[in-house]
């Protein structure tokens, strides 16, 4: 049920939010204050539910058809706002190395 003012919000939010250090323990600086940069990958199975059974479900998750065009969308929003852009091939089975500069993982649930 994503729409054209969800990925508004979802753009405001990761662009703007204060995730970095200015100095230790105090997290005050976004993406522009670091001179950041976004790789955007598509993965629909962050949303599986796994409450019952064994297998994870999807069913919850918007059809490729849907998708796609929202996650383009997405990518144009932020690339946009002035802040380097990476994405990877949606629906591919991609392998991405990370090495995250913790501590901050957030989830966000509608």
């Amino acid at each position: 049920d994503d729409t054209e003012d969800t990925l508004d919000y979802m753009v405001h939010k990761v662009t703007n939010l204060r995730v970095f250090e200015s100095e230790p323990g105090k997290m005050d600086l976004g993406l522009t204050d670091v001179n950041g940069a976004i790789l955007s990958i598509s993965q629909f199975t962050l949303y599986a539910d796994v409450k019952h059974g064994n297998r994870p479900g999807f069913s919850k998750a918007a059809k490729p058809s849907l998708a796609k065009p929202l996650y383009e969308k997405f990518n144009q929003k932020l690339a946009a706002t002035g802040i380097h852009v990476e994405t990877g091939e949606f629906g591919a089975d991609m392998k991405v190395d990370l090495e995250n500069d913790g501590p901050v993982t957030i989830l966000y649930e509608k």
